[in-house]
Parts: C-alpha cells; sequence; structure tokens
C-alpha cells in the first residue's frame, strides 16, 4: 500500500492528526506538511524557510512534495512492507511520478529520540536534516549506489543550512 497523501482538515491544533500547513508555491517546487502524529509538535514556520530556501538551492523548479510527520508504529510498517526491515527509522522517501516528486516520511518520535541523544542536533535541526535528505532522494540521489555523490551534496548543504 502506497502513502497518498490526503486533504486533511485544518485546525489550531498543532497536534491534531492530519493537519496540513499551507502548500506553497512561489517561482519553484510546491510542498505541502502533513502532521500525522501527536507526540511533537511541529514549527511549521521554521521549516517553511528552510524548505522554500532549500528548494531555491536545489534549483526545483517543477513539481511538488509533501513531508509527513509520523509515529514510530507508521513508520516501522511502511519500512517493512517497503525496505524488509521491521524496526523504526527517522526517514523514507517514496518517489512520485512527473511532476509529483514524492512523500517523504519523518517519524518525530525517532528524529526527537536522536537530537536527546546528541550534543549538537537539536530536534528542529534534526528534522531539517531529515527533510533535506528525503528530498535528495527524491531527486534521484542513492546513497547506498552512487559511490558518495549523495553525500557529498549532503554534507555540503547541511554546512550551509547548519542542519
Amino acid at each position: 500500500m502506497r502513502h497518498t497523501p490526503r486533504k486533511a482538515r485544518r485546525g489550531s491544533n498543532p497536534y491534531s492528526l492530519g493537519k496540513q500547513a499551507k502548500t506553497r508555491t512561489e517561482g519553484s517546487a510546491g510542498y505541502t506538511f502533513i502532521n500525522k502524529q501527536r507526540k511533537r509538535a511541529i514549527d511549521y514556520k521554521t521549516l517553511r524557510r528552510f524548505v522554500s530556501a532549500l528548494v531555491e538551492q536545489l534549483g526545483l523548479q517543477e513539481g511538488s512534495f509533501s513531508v509527513v510527520f509520523v509515529t514510530d508504529a507508521m513508520i516501522r510498517r511502511y519500512n517493512h512492507q517497503y525496505r524488509g526491515f521491521d524496526k523504526p527509522t527517522d526517514v523514507l522517501s517514496f518517489p512520485g511520478d512527473q511532476l509529483y516528486l514524492g512523500d517523504i516520511l519523518i517519524s518525530s518520535e525517532t528524529a526527537y529520540n536522536q537530537a536527546l541523544k546528541s550534543r549538537t542536533l537539536s530536534f528542529e535541526r534534526n528534522l531539517r536534516r531529515l527533510i533535506l535528505h528525503g528530498l535528495l532522494h527524491l531527486m534521484g540521489y542513492d546513497h547506498e549506489t552512487d559511490d558518495g555523490q549523495m553525500r557529498a551534496i549532503e554534507r555540503r548543504l547541511r554546512r550551509r543550512f547548519q542542519c
């Protein structure tokens, strides 16, 4: 079963399931944030600024993508179904087709726990790092097969965006 973003209701509660932030399409790739978890509050304003700058830096002129915040249980199911690993992970990317780049699923629980274990990584900074990683996958990069090309690009962009 492939994840398909659905239109969600908007509300003032940042923890509400299905909360969807505004889609951005200002002269570049459009993106949508979807929150399907209640464990951690997400600072959409900061993430929108980051993603807008990242999209511009990557030269994404067309296409759109979604960033979906999920629980460990949800990402574990996707990780098992699509990668064969029966455990939660921090980020999964599901490529789309034509002008829809795809979906980036991020476990807010795993991202938060990674930040707790790090001396230098905050939760928000880790979310930016995971969005960057997922977006590079949607663009066709694969650190498991590309002889270090994705890692080099990701390292450069992490320095630039401090994530």
